[in-house]
């Protein structure tokens, strides 16, 4: 079993989520030689009051 974990800012549309999670799998079965049942993708979404970049909120950066 492999398990990928992503770490992204919450907001994405779900659609982007799910081609997110179909690509990596595919690329890890194929680059590990592993059955796609095999390969588990967990996403952690943050909230952008909980992200900073250069000592600022992503939350304050985006104006929000």
């Amino acid at each position: 079993m492999v398990a990928l974990k992503i770490t992204m800012l919450e907001g994405r549309p779900l659609e982007k989520k799910r081609e997110l999670v179909r690509r990596l799998t595919e690329a890890a079965a194929r680059h590990l030689g592993e059955p796609l049942e095999e390969i588990r993708v967990v996403i952690y979404e943050v909230p952008r009051e909980n992200w900073a970049v250069g000592g600022i909120l992503m939350r304050d950066k985006d104006g929000g």
